[in-house]
């Protein structure tokens, strides 16, 4: 709603700061006022077509065709300048107010002029006509432009055009972790779809042309968190389904440290101890609005309403065993029966080298899915499923009193938070629902003398405001996903992976390029 109204408040802006410009080129003034009708006037003034007004009802590309037309206004009342022309379309009605208000005339369309001194600079080049060239620069000096100024305004239109592709359509991502091998693999380039599941407007207003959170070299962050916009979210194209590939936001992102190596939230920092690793370090401590928080990707286990359960390692929703990834992978140890074996022929099976580790007992450990699992068996290893045990605090829901006995192998059940559905509120059910309830839905929440209190009332109950998801990776015993800090709620949802357009082995070009993953679909592995 508050974006409507700031909508609303820009039209109405723009509106006023245009019935000038329209008397000034004999139209009567109101029209600036009539949805549709200022439209199809704005084209004609600047020289277009009135359909040429269509493009409005197109999102995304209604913003190129604006800041195109605005441009173009100011350029029909003589105003050539490059700053005029940023002015124009970061703000319209501040240089739409200064041109009626002022001393400047109404030239005429000048999409016309331009395409008329064109087509005249076209015919003089042809004739070789080097007087008439002279002449024509002379007649038209606003249409002759400085290489400078011509290779700057290309660059930023370039940027521009960039930057809103990435912001609305269009964005390329990395896989950076083993956590969704041997689906996605570290090195694999992804194009992410921002339209399929609705696309979601900036909320964070200034930022760094295609910076997501962190400026290069500098390491400082790439945005000012105020003015900031709420959150919006256009018409989707299809529904978030379970067993997707989902690209959202770290909903534990919020307050982080940033180490070399990895960001942490505030509670695994608490929890564990973590600064003993970095002592003698001083890391940030930075806090990110929703929309720059680290881009995770993991898979879709369970949507808004279902119930969710582990039981050894096999997920269970609404009761029913879960399909699983057909490259699912979980940690063995590896050994050999007639002494050493050969590292290097798992990696012929894909299996990832890097990731190999040692356990408790000094047995070799690697990652494998169930196909990798059958090779390594016939090279005459013995293999074991590693048992995960349990990790009181850091599993969700974070509270080792009540439930520290939950593993990432045998967890829940819980159930997934739908909105507009109301629940019961207790001492029991608050460690599921509390950072739903005061981070994501913005309340406060009090628990005094045995007693729940959600901005100041006391309550029993809570009608969740939005859906909520359940993300895995398809690395089960790799993973940090919403079995250590919950839910994802919809407004952190990023996009829907469409394919991978370049993939290195090991996340390193010098090992090689996956040539084999190039092209594939993201969604469909």
């Amino acid at each position: 709603m508050s974006i409507l109204i700031f909508l609303i408040v820009l039209y109405i802006l723009l509106g006023l700061s245009m019935m000038k410009l329209f008397e000034k080129a004999g139209i009567p003034g109101w029209k600036a006022l009539v949805p549709g009708l200022a439209a199809m006037e704005w084209c004609k003034m600047v020289g277009r077509k009135p359909e040429y007004a269509l493009w409005f009802l197109f999102p995304v590309v209604n913003f190129f065709i604006y800041a195109g037309l605005a441009i173009d206004m100011i350029r029909s009342f003589g105003r050539h300048g490059f700053w005029d022309s940023v002015l124009a379309v970061v703000f319209a009605p501040i240089p739409f107010f200064s041109v009626g208000s002022g001393n400047a005339k109404y030239e005429g369309p000048i999409l016309e002029k331009e395409r008329e001194y064109h087509r005249l600079h076209h015919e003089a080049i042809e004739k070789k006509d080097t007087l008439g060239l002279k002449k024509l620069e002379g007649q038209y000096p606003q249409f002759k432009k400085t290489a400078t100024r011509e290779w700057t305004e290309a660059i930023i239109f370039a940027v521009f055009a960039a930057a809103f592709i990435r912001m609305f359509l269009i964005e390329a991502y990395v896989i950076p972790s083993s956590s969704m091998e041997g689906t996605l693999k570290i090195g694999d380039y992804l194009f992410v779809s921002k339209a399929h599941y609705g696309i979601r407007t900036p909320m964070t207003v200034v930022q760094f042309p295609l910076m997501h959170n962190v400026m290069p070299v500098l390491g400082s962050e790439s945005y000012l968190k105020e003015p900031s916009l709420p959150y919006y979210r256009l018409p989707a194209i299809e529904s978030v389904d379970r067993n997707e590939p989902v690209v959202f936001n770290w909903p534990a992102g919020d307050s982080v440290y940033i180490a070399p190596d990895r960001s942490w939230d505030i509670g695994q920092w608490n929890r564990n101890n973590v600064s003993a690793r970095y002592r003698g370090m001083k890391l940030p401590f930075v806090t990110r609005p929703v929309d720059k928080k680290d881009h995770y990707i993991k898979r879709c286990l369970a949507i808004a309403g279902d119930s969710l359960e582990i039981r050894d390692a096999q997920v269970f929703i609404n009761g029913q065993a879960a399909q699983n990834p057909t490259h699912m992978q979980f940690a063995y140890s590896l050994e050999s029966t007639g002494g050493t074996f050969n590292a290097r022929k798992l990696e012929e099976f894909g299996v990832n080298l890097n990731e190999m580790f040692k356990d408790e007992r000094g047995r070799v450990c690697a990652f494998l899915d169930q196909s990798q699992l059958e090779k390594v068996r016939a090279l005459g290893l013995k293999v074991e499923r590693l048992k995960r045990g349990s990790d009181p605090g850091n599993i969700f829901p974070n509270d080792p009193k009540r439930f520290g006995n939950w593993t990432v192998d045998d967890f829940g059940p819980i159930w997934v938070p739908k909105k507009d559905v109301t629940v019961a509120l207790n001492l029991e059910s608050l460690p599921f629902y509390r950072r739903v309830i005061q981070v994501y839905e913005s309340n406060t929440l009090e628990v005094r003398d045995g007693k729940i209190f959600v901005n100041g009332q006391e309550t029993s109950t809570y009608t969740f405001k939005q859906d909520y998801y359940w993300m895995q990776g398809d690395n089960r015993h790799n993973s940090e996903d919403s079995r250590f800090w919950g839910y994802v709620p919809a407004d952190h949802i990023v996009g829907k992976p469409l394919f991978i357009w370049f993939s290195t082995k090991n996340g390193s070009a010098r090992d090689g390029i996956n040539w084999n993953r190039i092209f594939k679909s993201a969604s469909s592995m």
